[in-house]
């Protein structure tokens, strides 16, 4: 991948910007989906997310400041696009116990899902997961990500996210405990 600092400098000059937001979105499109994936499970929805974070990043890009890194920034706009993705999903419905056999079934009926059984039930506990727990969880359990490092791409402070993640995995802990 090229040097993020070229990539935005080309990304700032009209000649190069359409060639350099392809690279981009090569560079990019995969850890972004896994991100929203893991947040809103669906494939179909995870790829309308990621379509609407580039969208967000082409109509911006001329905005980004250069404050922060260039994947960071995508990074901020994937979550806040998922974010507001779920949060118009709950205004439709709600995910509770059965909210969350609901992600279940549609996460069997998905051709790119291919988890077993206890992998489902991690899902179910995980979508019934307040969004944030569900961010962090993710982060932290898929990605391995170091808390400062979510910390920079979430701009919350390293406390508040280890006490999200401590909650998240008492939360499953808990939806496996009633499950026994």
């Amino acid at each position: 991948m090229t040097n993020e600092t070229e990539l935005t400098l080309r990304l700032r000059d009209p000649e190069q910007r359409t060639s350099a937001f392809t690279e981009l979105v090569e560079a990019y499109k995969e850890p972004l989906y896994w991100q929203i994936r893991r947040m809103v499970l669906v494939h179909d929805d995870a790829d309308d997310v990621l379509q609407n974070t580039f969208l967000k990043a082409w109509t911006g890009i001329e905005n980004f400041r250069g404050e922060s890194k260039l994947s960071t920034w995508l990074f901020r706009i994937a979550y806040n696009e998922t974010l507001n993705f779920i949060e118009r999903r709950r205004q439709a419905t709600s995910i509770d116990d059965e909210g969350a056999a609901a992600v279940a079934a549609t996460l069997q009926s998905d051709p790119y899902f291919d988890g077993d059984e206890t992998e489902m039930q991690l899902q179910e506990a995980i979508a019934s997961l307040p969004e944030k727990q569900r961010l962090v969880f993710t982060l932290k359990y898929y990605e391995d990500m170091k808390y400062e490092d979510i910390s920079e791409r979430l701009g919350t402070s390293v406390g508040a996210l280890k006490a999200s993640y401590h909650h998240a995995v008492k939360k499953i802990s808990d939806w496996f405990n009633k499950l026994e």
